[in-house]
Order: C-alpha cells, then structure tokens, then sequence
C-alpha cells in the first residue's frame, strides 16, 4: 500500500515534505543548543555559521536551479538530500567550530539543489492549481513530521545532544535513496539544447529570462524585495534567539539535559499551534486569489514585527515564551503562501525551479548582508538591540505589502 501511493506524486510530495521535516527538526531541536554549550559558540560565531550556510546557498542558488531546469528535477532533489545528510553527519561527528562552518557548506549546497526543484516538480507533474493545494498540504503534512520529530529528539538528545544530528543524517541520506526507486518524473520537459549548447550558455539564457521578467513584471520585483528584508532580518533572530533567552531567564542555570527538554518544548508549541492554523488554512480558498494572499502576508508580517520587539524587550520567560511562538508561527504560516504566490507568477515551465531558485539566492544576500551586522550589533552592544534592530528592518514589509493590497483593488 505504501509502495503504491508513494508512486502517485501528489501522494510522494506529501511523503517528501513530512519525512524532510521530520528529519530537519528531529536535527534542529537541539543543534541550536550544540552550537551553544558544547561548541561553545559565541554570539558572532553563531551568526557565522548561519552567513557561511546562506553564502553557499548564495553561490549555488542559480547554478543548481539551472541543473534542475536543465537536466532533470528528481536527480537534483536526490543529490540535494544526499549533501545535505552529508554535512549533518559532520556537523554532529565533530564538535569544532571550523568543521561546523564546513558542514554548513555541505548542507547548504545540498539545500540549493532541493530548492525550488521540488516546487517545480510536483508543478510539473499535477499542474499549476493542484500544486498550489500541494504547497499548503505539503506545509501541514511537514508540521506533523515536526510534531513527531521534536519528542524523539528530546529523547535521544537528552542522553546525547549530538546524537539527533548524526541520526539525521544518516535518515537524509536514507531519503535520497528511496526516492532514487520511488520517485517518478513524467511531465518534465528539459530546456531544449540546439547546436550543442553548453549548460554554462543555457544558464546565461535562463538568467536572461529571467531578468527580462523581471523588468516587465512589477510584482515580480516586489517580491524578490521583500524576500531581500526578510532574509536581512532574519538571520539574527534565527542564531540568537536561545542566547537571548538563556541570558534574560533564569534556564541558564539549568542543566544540558534540562535545556534539552526545554527548547524541544518550545519547538513543539509551534509545531502544534502551526499545525492548527495551516489546517484552517487548507480549508480555506485564500490561494486561489493574489488579494487574499497578500492580505495574509501583511497580516503575517504585522505578527512578526510586534512579536519581535516583544521578544526583545520581555525580561520574564512566559513573554518571551509567547513572543517566541508568534514569531515562528507568523513564519511557518507565510512561507507556503509566498510559494504560491510565486508559483502564479511563473507560467513557464523550464524555468520555474530557476525562478524559485532566484528567491532563495535573493533571501540568501539579505542573510549574508545582514548575519554579520546584527551579530556585531548582538557582540558590540547586546542580543536584545541586536533583535530590536532585526524588527526594525523587517518593518519596510509593512508598507510593501499595503501597496500591493492597493493594487490589486485595482
């Protein structure tokens, strides 16, 4: 029964999206906390190692969605899962700063090589308006794999923070090869190659395309905007949060094995409060239209930045407990909706996993702009300016997304 329905796409993609989460936060339930008491990472390092992830992803973003585009998507994901089990193995094995910024690079290539292509190919497969119902199905179906992972990384974690990483791993190595037998690809069609074209040339011509959309489409640069302030905002947020919380509160004192069972806790709020609201979500028609969904973008948005300052400013644990899963939620919710929005946008097939591509690399700049300015902030100042400045920048969103909801009412 399993054989056969992972064989139908839809039901594969569905698979995909549950068992990477389930593998991602079964890893990133603790990693957070390795980084910090038993790498000993201070707040720049941390911040580091999240610009050294997002500058490989940067570099690889537009070559690796071409791969997609040009070759074939399913033996981009492969490789991608493979990489990145790679770099999580090292990441867990070796407890020293300079191997975790290599692991970074691992995964992080790994990720641009999944990026995008999976969007594009169950687009490919069940068409535009099916899998518009498959990014927001796919979304809740990975909040379950969450909601799974978080208790079984709070079990093997608190015996072993590194073990939920090593283990990781070796499950995203696992996925690759499935798919390598389970995963079909039917309705992709390579960017045709006259005269013997060089993948290098059909690069440059895919970037063309794109740059002359680009120029004709003004939602398009909207978008790829408010991609840039989200990921300059975001990387500081995303290293420092733990330190903030473990330098506000009291749970510094607390044991590794406690920590543990802590920030699994937090993790699994979200996972449940995100689960319930994409459930709602789904049930709903907001994606069929572009209003709605930047309605819910700025709704979203609004969350994050009074969620933000709220995290920044709270000195007791219950405050910044709250802020925090208004913040993560606010993010899980968004993300799916972004991806159809873009996903209506592209009407070109070959190209459509570039496109994605190029949002990522796009994210990627702000992250790499913006990590090591807030960690120097968080290092020169305090973690709580360096989260305060974070909201500040995210706030341009604001005023973006009001001027699209004026727009599209025409």
């Amino acid at each position: 029964m399993f054989l056969n329905r992972t064989r139908d796409s839809y039901q594969l993609y569905i698979f995909i999206c549950f068992v990477s989460q389930l593998f991602f936060t079964y890893i990133f339930t603790v990693s957070l906390l390795y980084h910090v008491s038993v790498v000993k990472l201070d707040p720049l390092q941390l911040v580091l190692v999240g610009t050294v992830l997002e500058l490989s992803v940067f570099l690889f973003e537009i070559p690796t969605g071409v791969v997609s585009d040009l070759k074939s998507r399913k033996l981009s994901i492969i490789i991608g899962y493979f990489l990145i089990g790679i770099g999580f193995l090292l990441e867990g094995l070796f407890p020293y700063f300079s191997i975790v910024l290599l692991a970074q690079v691992a995964w992080g290539i790994g990720y641009t090589f999944t990026s995008g292509s999976q969007q594009a190919w169950i687009a490919d497969e069940i068409g535009e308006e099916k899998a518009s119902m498959a990014y927001l199905r796919g979304a809740k179906a990975g909040n379950l794999g969450q909601l799974v992972a978080i208790p079984l990384s709070i079990l093997t974690g608190y015996y072993m923070i590194n073990l939920p990483i090593i283990i990781g791993g070796l499950c995203m190595i696992g996925l690759a090869t499935i798919l390598i037998v389970f995963m079909k690809e039917e309705h992709f069609k390579p960017i045709e190659r006259t005269d013997r074209i060089t993948t290098f040339e059909a690069m440059k011509q895919n970037v063309s395309k794109i740059i002359l959309f680009s120029k004709t489409s003004f939602i398009l640069r909207m978008l790829f905007l408010i991609a840039l302030i989200i990921g300059f905002y975001s990387e500081g947020f995303d290293r420092l949060w733990l330190a903030h919380v473990l330098d506000t509160t009291f749970i510094s004192s607390l044991r590794n094995e406690q920590l543990v069972l802590l920030t699994g806790g937090f993790q699994l709020v979200v996972v449940l409060v995100s689960f319930i609201v994409l459930h709602f979500l789904n049930k709903s028609t907001i994606y069929q239209e572009l209003h709605r969904i930047y309605i819910a973008l700025f709704i979203g948005s609004i969350s994050l930045v009074i969620a933000l300052i709220g995290f920044a400013v709270s000195k007791y644990f219950i405050g910044l407990f709250i802020c925090y899963v208004f913040i993560q939620v606010s993010r899980k919710v968004m993300y799916p909706l972004e991806d159809i929005w873009l996903n209506k946008l592209i009407k070109d097939s070959s190209t459509r996993a570039t496109f994605f591509s190029v949002k990522g690399q796009v994210d990627a700049i702000g992250q790499i702009s913006g990590g090591p300015f807030i960690g120097y902030i968080a290092t020169s100042f305090s973690i709580r300016t360096a989260i305060i400045v974070s909201a500040i920048i995210l706030s341009p969103v604001l005023f973006l997304y009001r001027f699209l909801l004026r727009k599209a009412k025409g």
